[in-house]
């Protein structure tokens, strides 16, 4: 059953069952916190809240940082710094910054609970529903936006993002197997703002283990081991191999080797064909930055980088090579964008996930080291298919 809870200093919708409770702020609809109960009894609780939630209240330089806290869904997705055709969009748009409404809890499902939300958008006319659904011994958040109206193109994308561990290198981070990496293509942290970058600028690689670096030494830094060296605010991007995926959802996967869990997410490559991730590790020394933040974004999402709205509908370096950049909406056909997310306890000795393998009703990750854990899900859904609660 849904509640009504103000946490961290947000009013927010509370939805819950033996193994998954998740709060969605009723401002720009963020998610988190998520628990993840496992089998062992582990509280697992993945995402981050930033550190200013729980201060006096103060003028935020954006509406989004407001709530800012764990997933929520960003529509135009980026920065949008620049107008597209008279519209001016706030940064990762009014499905990140508005007031969400409560529609229903109901589902036809003895076995599932869903909370049904939405929110009428106003730069561009639309209309977007925000389905959150929990079942039975699932371990998992589906979520499934629906988006009626604003007509025309626009980038999409979760903006899932973790807390991120102190230790450097306790996270190990892996993806599904991705045609091409690249380092963000214009500066992503100007030191006259107060913030720092440690990767280089617009270059390609195809090893999270090996991404170049501003440096000379080290001219490539291994990113598939968080945090790095503190200090830094930085962003890449890697975009999903479709063909090698062979019809099964692309996926990204953060282990915490300390706490020994496991969180994942699933998507459709086909329309969030690119995972872009933002490693903030006390890089940004501007209001409200301070200094102090620390997370990991893993942001699935049909964008370029973070770039917003007017860069993604042009002509882009990914454009140009065949991948979508934005999705178009029309009035005939709403547009159907789902994931699923989810956390659950690994062994001491599981490492990086190497591969995600999908049975029926189920995945297992394998680890580097040989361990294998078996999830039960329905990941047909992120495809358009089943549990429809």
């Amino acid at each position: 059953m849904m509640k009504n809870q103000v946490i961290h200093s947000q009013p927010s919708f509370v939805l819950a069952n033996e193994q998954v409770s998740v709060a969605i702020t009723k401002r720009g609809g963020q998610m988190a916190p998520v628990t993840f109960k496992s089998r062992d009894g582990q509280q697992i609780s993945p995402y981050y809240i930033s550190p200013w939630q729980d201060e006096e209240p103060a003028n935020m330089p954006a509406e989004v940082l407001v709530p800012l806290r764990g997933d929520f869904f960003c529509m135009p997705f980026g920065g949008n710094a620049s107008e597209y055709k008279g519209e001016k969009h706030p940064p990762h748009g009014e499905t990140a910054t508005g007031v969400w409404s409560f529609v229903d809890d109901k589902t036809s499902r003895p076995d599932c609970s869903r909370l049904t939300l939405a929110l009428d958008t106003h730069i561009r006319k639309g209309r977007v529903t925000k389905e959150i659904s929990l079942c039975e011994q699932h371990p998992v958040v589906y979520q499934r936006h629906t988006v009626e109206g604003f007509v025309g193109p626009t980038p999409v994308g979760h903006h899932a993002t973790l807390a991120m561990p102190d230790d450097v290198g306790t996270f190990r981070i892996s993806t599904s197997p991705f045609r091409l990496g690249m380092t963000n293509p214009g500066v992503f942290s100007d030191p006259a703002c107060g913030e720092y970058q440690l990767l280089a600028i617009g270059k390609t690689f195809g090893d999270l283990k090996e991404i170049p670096t501003l440096l000379k030494e080290p001219a490539c830094i291994d990113c598939s081991r968080l945090p790095l060296r503190r200090g830094f605010s930085d962003l890449f991007a890697v975009v999903a191999d479709i063909e090698g995926l062979n019809g099964t959802p692309a996926w990204s996967a953060a282990v915490n080797t300390k706490e020994h869990w496991v969180w994942f997410s699933l998507r459709d490559p086909r329309k969030l064909p690119t995972t872009a991730f933002w490693l903030e590790n006390h890089g940004r020394h501007s209001f409200p930055w301070n200094g102090r933040n620390q997370c990991l974004g893993l942001e699935d999402i049909c964008g370029f980088f973070a770039d917003g709205l007017a860069a993604s509908v042009n002509e882009n370096t990914l454009s140009d090579q065949g991948i979508a950049t934005a999705i178009t909406c029309s009035d005939a056909t709403p547009a159907d964008i789902r994931s699923i997310q989810g956390a659950v306890s690994v062994p001491a000795t599981f490492d990086r996930v190497a591969e995600i393998c999908f049975g029926d009703n189920e995945i297992t990750l394998r680890s580097e080291s040989g361990q294998l854990v078996t999830v039960p899900l329905n990941y047909k859904f992120v495809l358009g298919e089943g549990l429809q609660p």
